[in-house]
C-alpha cells in the first residue's frame, strides 16, 4: 500500500467524502506533476519546490463537501465560472459529491493555476506593496 500525504489525508477524511478527495487529488497531479504535495492547514496542498507558504492549489473537506482552494484564484481566468471567491486572494471551487465531479475541470483549473503561479505571486506583492 502506498503512503504518502495523498494517502494520509484521505484516510483522515469523511469515507463519504473519500472517492471525491481521491478524483479531485489524482486530477491536480496528473495535471501538474511538478507540484509536491503535503498536508497543512488541516488541507491537502500542493505546492511548488520549497515555498510552502504561498500554495498552489488545495483540496480541503467540511460537512458540505470538498473544495478545491486556489491560493491565487483572484487572478485565474474562469471560462466556466466555477470559483467562488474568499478572502482577498483565494477562490474556491465547490463539490457536494462525486456526482457533481466532471473529469477534466479540475485539471484544466489547477494546470492553469501552476502554470502561471510565478506571476499570480508577483501580481499580489505588487499589489501589497502599493496599498502600503
Amino acid at each position: 500500500m502506498s503512503t504518502g500525504p495523498r494517502t494520509e489525508y484521505i484516510a483522515t477524511v469523511d469515507p463519504s467524502l473519500a472517492p471525491l478527495v481521491e478524483a479531485i487529488a489524482g486530477e491536480i497531479e496528473q495535471s501538474a506533476p511538478e507540484l509536491v504535495s503535503r498536508i497543512s492547514y488541516k488541507m491537502l496542498t500542493y505546492v511548488r519546490g520549497n515555498d510552502l507558504r504561498n500554495w498552489v492549489v488545495a483540496v480541503g473537506t467540511t460537512k458540505k463537501g470538498v473544495q478545491v482552494r486556489f491560493l491565487f484564484g483572484k487572478y485565474m481566468d474562469d471560462p466556466r465560472n466555477l470559483l467562488r471567491h474568499g478572502t482577498s486572494t483565494l477562490s474556491s471551487i465547490d463539490y457536494r459529491s462525486i456526482e457533481d465531479f466532471k473529469p477534466g475541470i479540475v485539471a484544466e483549473y489547477a494546470g492553469h493555476a501552476a502554470r502561471r503561479h510565478q506571476e499570480f505571486k508577483a501580481r499580489h506583492a505588487a499589489e501589497s506593496a502599493a496599498q502600503a
